[in-house]
């Protein structure tokens, strides 16, 4: 089911009016003046400075909170998007959240071994309503995580949507989109904790809410 209604208030995770947010969305903002400048500002702010983690993510009620995802520094798809939602209603940009299941090819064997393949459940990006439509961004991958992969960077304008590059730099397969869970208002937090334990439980600690710790940084050094 899409949700629609709720696309600018405040909710359980997407809490954008919190001093965290609000402080997190004015430092990022510069002398971006327009709706469209500022949600590219947030964008990049929300994609270089949130450092992206899969290992040892934090799956918890508080630790999906967007005003958590600022103190912490750091984050998955689930997080990063979530706080860029925050971000954009803040501003009064509405904002939701998209869900999907990916087959990331370049997943490190390691992560290959703890999800159980190659395919991620509840792959998190956002849609965001700017000129009268909605259009989609994905400020997940950090440009220094995709230096490593050898992936270019995911930018974003304000005019077209920015989902995935379906190769990397070497010409290699890295991203498909597999399955559409629907767009959300705030994080459908039970449905996805439980899919992602029944489809990755190598992934999710058993009885924690806590994803196994790890670094991509070392996986990457170690390919």
């Amino acid at each position: 089911m899409t949700a629609t209604t709720l696309t600018q208030a405040a909710t359980a995770f997407i809490d954008h009016d919190s001093p965290e947010v609000r402080d997190f969305t004015a430092a990022a903002l510069g002398d971006a003046a327009t709706p469209r400048e500022q949600a590219v500002a947030l964008y990049y702010a929300v994609r270089d400075t949130i450092r992206y983690e899969v290992y040892g993510a934090d799956l918890s009620r508080e630790g999906l909170r967007a005003s958590s995802v600022v103190r912490t520094g750091s984050g998955m798809c689930l997080h990063k998007s979530v706080l860029y939602a925050a971000c954009l209603r803040s501003l009064g940009i509405p904002a939701r959240l998209v869900l999907t299941d990916v087959r990331n090819h370049l997943a490190s064997a390691r992560l290959k071994e703890l999800l159980g393949g190659d395919v991620f459940h509840q792959h998190c990006l956002t849609t965001l309503r700017l000129d009268g439509r909605w259009i989609r961004a994905t400020p997940v991958f950090n440009k220094t995580l995709c230096r490593l992969y050898a992936m270019a960077p995911l930018e974003f304008d304000g005019t077209a949507d920015s989902v995935h590059h379906p190769f990397d730099l070497r010409g290699r397969r890295q991203m498909e989109f597999l399955r559409f869970h629907g767009e959300f208002d705030d994080l459908p937090y039970t449905r996805v904790v439980e899919d992602l334990r029944r489809n990755h439980p190598g992934l999710l600690r058993a009885g924690t809410t806590g994803f196994a710790e790890g670094s991509l940084v070392q996986d990457a050094a170690g390919a």
